[in-house]
């Protein structure tokens, strides 16, 4: 018979889509094309990125010829390979070269079995090629020209998962056949996660809520409600909207969509009501007028964290904006910003997530920044019209910052720190089902009722508790902190005035002022009308004018009263330095901590947002050294900094479990805020250093693991292995990685920023980051 067969730069064709891992029985097979550019071993040419698969294998491929084989044997080729090994204890033989073997300085061409290759590395049967597989890391291939009887070795980890990644790739593409170059399998490290960032993974967590996006953003693996229909919350002044979402209910019923009105006097109750009839809330869209007929919309697109986190985050999003922006995707982050000014008019505030059982509760606020970051890269082109998207970002920024951060319950008037402090009531209906069985139990036993009773009468209000009622104004608090969980927050955390939250309200305090002074001739209108908090805040501290020409801005004031001006925005901000010299700066242990309202004292846990002082340039160059001498090494591991220190944490045992916020954990948003500060402050050296730790870290499990980019890792032993409540998200996929973790992608293109080209040549080589800085070996 005769069949196609590979010669360089042409036919590969493709295996069949029905993989099951484990099966020895070798199926349709994989002709692979290796081209010469690896043989070249130019190093320079390594560390260039390839194509993304997107435009590799959307390419015609161009057709060779043929050559007739007498002895094929189709797919039973693969098993008169002479050196697949079958377990890891076997000797290989070599067979002596034959004149039919392919020239080793031209492209390799192999056939590849899809099945064999997990059969025989992926011991786990979980779809991908890990360090941790018993496979005997090292695949022979057999050669096209020798008809599959004489092989070539494919070794390593990383090697052998990008095979599987490139074949499952073009397989998605729709291809029959793929060149592919042996470039692609080991392919620098550092250059294929960033270009699969960029091109695959940002695209495949962009989500849009119109007729085309609906099906994927109404998924929520978070919902344990009665009703499993999808639905969407519309503002009840949203009324075109509700009209356009109605008429694509009606047009696409096989979504099954139920539209629902979210009344403008909801509250705490109402969000409870609507626990087993959960969706998702509507977001900012384009209105497309139609002459004669109602407005059509599409969809902003915005990126979701990912994994069982399929909608739009708070301050997950101000971290994926900075990674888009690293890209160059400025729309993206753009409309975020957008989706953050339709929240903050329709839902009070900038929600934890657009899902109805968010609604009484925010996350760290990151508005002002996220807004200067996207207008710096807006095109000059525009810049009319970027001035007016401006002005609209700060006057919504100026919203939150009053109605929201400094307004009851979470201002704290007597200190005048800010406190996360949501309403809401009972038990948050996005967590897994057994997650506070432990709480309840002792209240259940005492009634002598099962716990799924008890909690089902104490959310439904017939049962009166208050000390469960404390318990969760604290773990709402603990969810709004975005610190969720930790022992930092551990049943205090509505009364903690944090370092975090005082550096972010100084951040807007100073970006309003900056803006206003600069971009608005230092006179700004506000168009809604709300309530300003009052000034100076903190009643128990003294206050010391900075500036005479300040009038009283003491009592009840209005939005719409006078104009804003630069002179009281950094009143403020120099108030907040001043509160948070007193409250949460501890001079002797060059530090910064929490202070609890209630107890009127310093926490003693140590925690890494010491260093959002730096970010924001609250603190002093004397603060920033002490934390540099006294702080840095308490945080710093070998995979970055470390979220607490196993100190502050405490002994951990059965009774008493690892919270994923704490020790030995470390998350992406803490090591971006901590190079930004430390940058800023002239520790250039040291922001390199830790940025460069936690890139190692990310690359050598992305080698190790199948490609898997995890949302957070410990930093101790420098992996994604951690066990700690809700696991590690991001590492769940089959064969190839899609969407990576949100804000981990960001921190790994932003993260690149900082090193040197020699530096990121030694990433690429996965060189330790103590033998690269210290010489240690």
């Amino acid at each position: 018979m005769s069949e196609s067969v590979p010669i360089p730069g042409t036919v590969i064709p493709l295996a069949a889509t029905d993989v099951t891992p484990n099966t020895t029985e070798p199926e349709t097979l994989v002709a692979a094309v290796f081209g010469s550019e690896s043989e070249a071993d130019d190093a320079d040419l390594r560390m260039r990125g390839q194509e993304d698969a997107s435009t590799l294998y959307a390419k015609p491929v161009r057709r060779g010829k043929t050559r007739t084989y007498s002895e094929s044997g189709g797919a039973s080729a693969i098993s008169r390979q002479r050196n697949t090994y079958q377990n890891a204890t076997s000797v290989a033989t070599r067979s002596r070269r034959m004149s039919h073997d392919e020239n080793p300085i031209k492209p390799r061409k192999f056939l590849v079995d899809m099945k064999l290759v997990l059969a025989q590395e992926d011991t786990d049967a979980n779809f991908q090629i890990a360090a941790t597989d018993k496979g005997p890391k090292v695949l022979s291939l057999g050669t096209a020209s020798s008809n599959g009887y004489n092989s070539f070795d494919i070794r390593g980890t990383y090697m052998l998962s990008n095979l599987l990644q490139e074949l499952a790739l073009a397989r998605d593409h729709g291809q029959k056949s793929i060149v592919l170059d042996e470039a692609r399998l080991n392919e620098n490290p550092v250059a294929r996660l960033s270009r699969m960032i960029r091109h695959s993974f940002w695209s495949n967590l962009t989500r849009r809520i119109d007729a085309d996006g609906l099906e994927a953003i109404c998924a929520d693996p978070k919902n344990r409600g009665k009703n499993q229909a999808p639905r969407i919350y519309v503002p009840e002044n949203e009324v075109m909207m509700r009209k356009y979402y109605e008429r694509v209910a009606k047009e696409r019923p096989q979504l099954g969509l139920i539209v629902s009105t979210l009344p403008r006097d909801w509250d705490a109750k109402w969000v409870r009501s609507k626990n087993e009839s959960p969706g998702i809330l509507a977001l900012a869209m384009r209105e497309v007028k139609r002459e004669g007929q109602d407005s059509d919309f599409v969809g902003i697109p915005f990126v979701v964290p990912g994994a069982r986190f399929n909608e739009l985050y708070n301050w997950d999003s101000y971290f994926i904006a900075l990674g888009l922006l690293s890209d160059g995707l400025v729309d993206l982050a753009q409309g975020i910003v957008d989706h953050f000014l339709f929240e903050i008019k329709y839902y009070g505030k900038i929600l934890n997530g657009n899902r109805s059982y968010y609604l009484c509760r925010s996350q760290p606020p990151f508005l002002s920044d996220l807004i200067l970051q996207v207008y710096a890269q807006l095109d000059p082109a525009n810049a009319e019209a970027n001035k007016a998207w401006l002005r609209r970002g700060i006057q919504g920024a100026i919203t939150e910052y009053h109605t929201v951060w400094m307004s009851e319950p979470r201002l704290h008037r007597e200190t005048g720190l800010t406190r996360y402090r949501p309403d809401g009531l009972g038990v948050p209906p996005e967590t897994e089902a057994s997650h506070f069985t432990h709480v309840f139990q002792p209240y259940a036993e005492k009634l002598e009722i099962s716990v799924n009773e008890y909690m089902e009468k104490y959310n439904d209000g017939e049962i009166d508790e208050p000390a469960l009622d404390e318990y969760f104004l604290h773990d709402r608090a603990v969810r709004e902190s975005g610190h969720d969980t930790t022992y930092r927050f551990e049943k205090r955390c509505a009364n903690l005035g944090t370092i975090d939250l005082c550096s972010l309200l100084y951040k807007y305090e100073m970006d309003i002022g900056t803006t206003i002074r600069d971009h608005f001739d230092d006179d700004l209108e506000l168009q809604e009308e709300f309530a300003l908090s009052a000034f100076p805040f903190g009643s128990d501290v003294p206050y010391n004018p900075t500036s005479s020409t300040l009038p009283d801005l003491s009592g009840p004031r209005s939005s719409t009263d006078s104009n804003q001006s630069s002179a009281e925005w950094f009143a403020r901000a120099a108030r907040r330095k001043e509160l948070a010299d007193y409250y949460l700066w501890h001079e002797g242990r060059g530090i910064y901590t929490d202070w609890d309202c209630k107890k009127g004292r310093q926490s003693l846990y140590d925690t890494v947002t010491t260093f959002w002082p730096l970010w924001c340039g609250m603190a002093s160059d004397a603060q920033a050294d002490k934390i540099m001498k006294f702080s840095l090494h308490k945080f710093e591991a070998p995979g970055g900094l470390l979220c607490g220190t196993e100190g502050s944490r405490g002994k951990i045992s059965l009774q008493r479990p690892n919270r994923q916020w704490d020790y030995p954990a470390a998350w992406p948003p803490h090591q971006i805020m901590a190079w930004s500060g430390l940058k800023k402050y002239g520790y250039v050296h040291e922001a390199q250093r830790l940025a460069y730790r936690w890139l190692f870290m990310v690359t050598s499990g992305f080698v190790e693991a199948g490609g898997v980019v995890p949302e957070k890792f410990n930093a101790v032993e420098a992996s994604a292995n951690i066990d700690a409540e809700y696991g590690n998200q991001g590492t769940d996929f089959h064969m190839i990685p899609r969407e990576g973790f949100g804000w981990t992608n960001a921190s790994y293109q932003v993260g690149l920023e900082y090193m040197t080209p020699h530096q990121r040549r030694a990433l690429g080589t996965l060189t330790p980051p103590d033998v690269f800085f210290f010489g240690k070996r």
